[in-house]
């Protein structure tokens, strides 16, 4: 396996004082015993408290997980033992919603803290050099790397990017604010090549390793790989940010390798149903792997750990999202603006600062990502955004709540394609590009989005509508930004 700039050949089993410590020792000690100083003393402490032990981070994004996927979401059949043991030992979120219901733009506004209608990327492709091809995100959108790596982390980025485009490695996580990165590629080169997408790029294109799928029981097994040597030999002088982008359960990993997860099911289940069950039990696992990695090298105590998916469940590759009632039973998938499209499963865990067994219903999405890590980071947040830090929900503090919250989507280059979405408060619209009509929803009565009740509220109808023209920006690259309206 890869190991990156092995450096640490071994372990440090004693802890030195060093000069500098001695130093905020004295000045503590100074302080308690002199009243005209005690205040400059805490204020020094703090400050050399937030620069040499700001917290570790790192987010765990799985791919097209529905919202009721995790035994602590509802799941009764797929086994999660290991994220369903963290939710109780963590913060589980109700309301927590991805940056849209398809993987490239959601993943946008988790890294930019924009909503669709601002972002750069809105769809899994738009409209680039005449053509409808891939759109990366702008060098103006600073991600959430950049934002951490100027904070003094050091940044790693392992698995799947989808936020730049094969042929400019400029638009590659490593050169987007992660000093490591091992991400997956599809399409042509520069060169005009057909990319193989088994082959793992290692900071960019200055090393490629070659994922062979018999040598491993999922590519989630073979990408945690990467993280435990990371985590092995990072600095152990500054914070690290360590974003896992997972493959699981996504529809199309080139191979999966031969599981007996689930064999008393075979004659009950279709195959591709008990994969299905069994790669997000396989992610379970990796996820433990690299709890334990944390537990080993004495980092978990200081590390903030977040799982969230970038979007509702998939119905491809034959697979039906309903067979496990993957959204838990809301209404949609991957690609609906419905809430089983864009409302996602979200766990936190932090030892000694987020309560054990804790359940918020906090609206929250991925815009809320950037600024909430910012504040963790104790760092200024790099641009105009449309997040609001849900760090003090996460320590019991008081929580400032969104006006709104927005969504949009443009999946090919029709009409049928455009969709737009906000929740306020209880109240949740919809609205389809191909049918000029609003659907307005009651959540609170009507979770599942079976009556659209927008003739008996025109007032909410006609506010709702209002947020749809003013929130979605015009894009050269998706025509149907601004909405449609006749």
């Amino acid at each position: 396996m890869l190991k990156i700039n092995n450096i640490f050949n071994s372990r440090f089993n004693c802890i030195s004082v060093t000069f500098h410590t001695l130093i905020i020792f004295i000045i503590s000690f100074n302080a308690l015993s002199c009243k005209e100083s005690s205040t400059f003393a805490q204020k020094v402490l703090y400050k050399e408290s937030n620069s040499e032990k700001k917290p570790n981070i790192v987010f765990l994004l799985a791919d097209d997980m529905g919202y009721g996927e995790l035994g602590s979401y509802g799941q009764k059949i797929i086994r999660t033992p290991f994220l369903d043991s963290l939710a109780s030992q963590g913060m589980r979120f109700t309301d927590f919603y991805a940056g849209t219901s398809v993987c490239s733009p959601s993943r946008a506004v988790l890294m930019t803290g924009l909503h669709t209608g601002h972002v750069t990327i809105r769809g899994n492709a738009g409209r680039i050099n005449g053509s409808w091809n891939r759109v990366p995100l702008k060098k103006s959108e600073k991600t959430i790397g950049e934002m951490l790596q100027e904070a003094g982390y050091q940044t790693a980025m392992i698995g799947k990017w989808h936020l730049g485009v094969p042929e400019d490695i400029s638009t590659w996580a490593k050169s987007r604010g992660f000093d490591y990165a091992v991400q997956e590629q599809w399409g042509t080169n520069n060169k005009g090549d057909e990319i193989d997408e088994r082959v793992h790029w290692v900071n960019n294109n200055r090393d490629s390793v070659f994922y062979n799928y018999n040598n491993y029981k999922c590519l989630d097994e073979f990408r945690t790989n990467f993280a435990l040597d990371y985590l092995d030999d990072k600095s152990t002088d500054k914070p690290f940010f360590l974003y896992m982008s997972y493959r699981i359960p996504h529809a199309h990993e080139f191979f999966l390798s031969e599981t007996d997860l689930y064999a008393d099911k075979i004659q009950e289940w279709p195959e591709i149903e008990r994969r299905h069950a069994a790669r997000i039990t396989m992610l379970d696992s990796q996820i433990r792997r690299l709890f334990n990695k944390l537990i080993e090298i004495g980092e978990l105590d200081n590390t903030l750990i977040i799982f969230s998916s970038d979007n509702g469940p998939h119905k491809e590759n034959y697979h039906d999202d309903l067979f496990f009632k993957s959204s838990g039973g809301l209404k949609g998938k991957k690609r609906d603006m419905y809430e089983g499209g864009i409302r996602v499963p979200m766990i936190a865990y932090w030892k000694g600062k987020i309560s054990k067994n804790a359940v918020s219903d906090h609206q929250a999405t991925f815009y809320d990502v950037m600024p909430t890590l910012a504040e963790v980071a104790n760092t200024t947040i790099p641009h105009r955004i449309d997040g609001i830090s849900f760090m003090p929900e996460l320590i019991g503090k008081p929580q400032k709540q969104h006006d709104f919250l927005y969504w949009e989507i443009q999946e090919g280059p029709s009409i049928e394609g455009f969709s737009q979405a906000v929740r306020k408060g209880k109240w949740k619209a919809v609205r389809r590009g191909d049918n000029y009509h609003t659907e307005l929803y009651n959540l609170t009565e009507d979770l599942f989005e079976k009556n659209d009740i927008s003739s008996q509220h025109p007032e909410i109808v006609e506010k709702a509508n209002a947020l749809f023209k003013s929130e979605s920006e015009e894009s050269e690259h998706f025509q149907y930004s601004g909405g449609v309206f006749r």
